[in-house]
């Protein structure tokens, strides 16, 4: 799967203002128990990706994920919610913990609006600095490709 990732054909693209609209908020927590919404970062670009650790294709994108946190963790203007739906939470950590991943663990802490997940894994969204979708991504995709860096950084400068 890695393989096909790496092809581009399955490569998201962040949608103008025109074609975007204002998502529900929607609750996380953290590991410890502390909850946040989504928004609790307005005025932040907020890049949310829902997975599990059994899911094959998440596993084959997070390689990706992981490399894009790591170039912008250290930006103010853009948050990362990598919420994870396994049943036992604890899949969800250990999986992190084996591959070494970085990237801050949430799971879900109430509904999720159904314009944000609607059961499809792996599903990645990025809320604009106003809350609005402006790109949703059902299925796995490649997030390190210079290509998806530049329309992050495009929005990042809205």
């Amino acid at each position: 799967m890695k393989q096909i990732v790496s092809t581009g054909l399955l490569n998201s693209k962040i949608e103008d203002k025109a074609h975007s609209f204002t998502v529900t908020d929607f609750n996380m927590k953290d590991i410890d128990g502390k909850s946040i919404s989504t928004q609790d970062f307005r005025g932040k670009v907020v890049f949310i990706n829902f997975w599990a650790s059994w899911c094959p294709p998440c596993r084959a994108e997070f390689p990706s994920i992981q490399k894009m946190y790591e170039k912008y963790k250290d930006n103010q203007n853009v948050e990362f919610l990598t919420i994870n739906l396994d049943d036992d939470v604890n899949a969800g950590k250990k999986f992190l913990e084996k591959n070494k991943y970085s990237i801050p663990f949430w799971v879900s802490n109430g509904n999720i609006p159904q314009e944000i997940y609607n059961g499809s894994l792996p599903t990645t969204v990025i809320l604009d600095k106003n809350g609005k979708i402006r790109l949703k991504h059902t299925g796995m995709a490649d997030y390190s490709k210079d290509s998806f860096y530049q329309q992050l950084e495009k929005l990042i400068k809205e």
